[in-house]
């Protein structure tokens, strides 16, 4: 008599080595493709608070965030927050030890559908002007083919910088998005512009970007 297929009309499986079964998983990168994906640097500076609102709010709309810190953000905002908030892990060192062979910066690179940059300090604005790729998210930035959004925060003097004003110029020759900074209370007590973008205006963008 022939063996009915017990297995007919249930969840699938997937052989894994002969004789052995497993059941289908669902991992968390299968589960990020239903969404759009943003890859979140967060540079340091004061606004970096901000972003924990700007990752709740991207949540909410159906956006799947992943965070690169760049090296000293942890002092305006710790991974574990950013985690939480965010569901996944957060990447900040380029060199750490990986689960796969996969190089991390190439792999960051190609799951984002959109990176936005917030805080967009100097520093990371002339880095990626200029080719700069001497950590994970300058790295990961110069190796993607998404669209790059900045959200720049600092101080007025800075940002009225010739050399950065320049540097800004030549990533909107190449495509690179900027939204703000705006004029209000910056850090040093002064008020200007070089005040972050509203959280708003912020989220506009990249949605706009998605479509």
């Amino acid at each position: 008599m022939r063996r009915q297929n017990k297995n007919k009309g249930s969840t699938p499986f997937f052989s894994h080595g002969r004789g052995t079964k497993k059941k289908r998983e669902l991992t968390p990168r299968s589960k990020a493709m239903k969404q759009p994906t943003v890859l979140m640097g967060i540079c340091a500076g004061i606004a970096a608070y901000k972003t924990c609102d700007m990752i709740s709010r991207m949540r909410q709309e159906k956006i799947n965030v992943i965070v690169c810190m760049s090296k000293d953000s942890h002092h305006f905002v710790t991974p574990l927050t950013l985690q939480t908030l965010s569901g996944n892990r957060v990447f900040q060192e380029m060199f750490q030890l990986q689960q796969d062979w996969d190089p991390v910066h190439i792999s960051l690179a190609t799951q984002a559908d959109a990176i936005l940059v917030a805080p967009a300090t100097s520093n990371i604005i002339s880095k990626i002007a200029c080719g700069i790729c001497d950590d994970l998210l300058t790295c990961a930035i110069a190796s993607t083919n998404a669209p790059v959004i900045f959200a720049p925060a600092m101080n007025k003097a800075m940002y009225k910088n010739k050399i950065l004003q320049s540097n800004i110029a030549r990533l909107k020759s190449l495509n690179y998005s900027f939204v703000g900074p705006v004029k209000g209370r910056l850090a040093c007590g002064t008020h200007g512009i070089g005040h972050v973008a509203a959280t708003e205006d912020i989220i506009k963008q990249v949605k706009t970007l998605l479509k």
